[in-house]
């Protein structure tokens, strides 16, 4: 959706991009801690966290008022 890199979303989140990078591949669960900073990251650069409710949880990119 932002055509972010993972050092971008490093830079953007504090995690490091190895850190990123494990969690991507599945190598390990990411502590509560880093998935509130890459999500504070991403909803800053405009991405909405949809909750599931009954269609399923999902992601889309927030409506400037200018677009509207």
């Amino acid at each position: 959706m932002l055509e972010w890199s993972q050092e971008k979303l490093a830079d953007a989140s504090g995690v490091s991009r190895p850190t990123i990078k494990d969690f991507e591949r599945g190598a390990r669960t990411p502590h509560p801690n880093n998935l509130a900073a890459i999500r504070t990251a991403l909803e800053s650069a405009g991405v909405e966290f949809i909750a599931e409710n009954g269609g399923g949880a999902g992601v889309r990119l927030r409506k400037e008022a200018g677009n509207i």
